[in-house]
């Protein structure tokens, strides 16, 4: 199983928020967009999934930006995973007009893996993944980030 993009910057957008939100600034799409070479537009539409989902907050207007708006140690991995990939089938038995679709069990063995894989990620909350050194790397980033804008924005000081 191999996730999609769009729940792979899902991710990315979540752990950044853990930890950067520490310095109680406010991320910015451009500042994830940089920091992970990510398209903006594409990870507006990202974000925007996270937000309806309720685990962003957006904030517009000149201190405006993204915060994480949930609790890092109960959002689950999988939770988050579910909601970004869907809950769709893994092979598409009905289009294609397999011969086996009645017979075949593949799509009831790959049911059972999937299910198992959301399961393990359900072990997992969004803090477990943000702590130590890729969390200290985070908040580093977020701040020079900040950083860095001031010195080249100084209306932002």
């Amino acid at each position: 199983m191999r996730l999609t993009r769009f729940s792979d910057i899902g991710l990315r957008v979540l752990i950044y928020l853990a930890r950067a939100g520490e310095d109680r600034a406010p991320a910015t799409v451009a500042e994830i967009a940089q920091q992970f070479d990510i398209p903006a537009n594409h990870l507006v539409k990202v974000v925007g999934q996270l937000a309806r989902a309720g685990w962003v907050k957006a904030m517009r207007g000149r201190n405006g930006g993204l915060t994480l708006n949930a609790d890092p140690k109960t959002l689950r991995i999988g939770v988050v995973l579910r909601e970004l990939e869907g809950d769709g089938e893994l092979v598409d038995c009905e289009t294609g007009g397999c011969q086996l679709r009645g017979d075949c069990l593949l799509r009831a063995a790959l049911a059972v893996g999937k299910n198992a894989f959301y399961d393990a990620m359900d072990r997992y909350a969004l803090a477990d993944i943000t702590t130590g050194a890729v969390g200290e790397q985070i908040v580093m980033m977020h701040r020079n980030f900040i950083r860095t804008s001031k010195e080249t924005k100084p209306e932002l000081a």
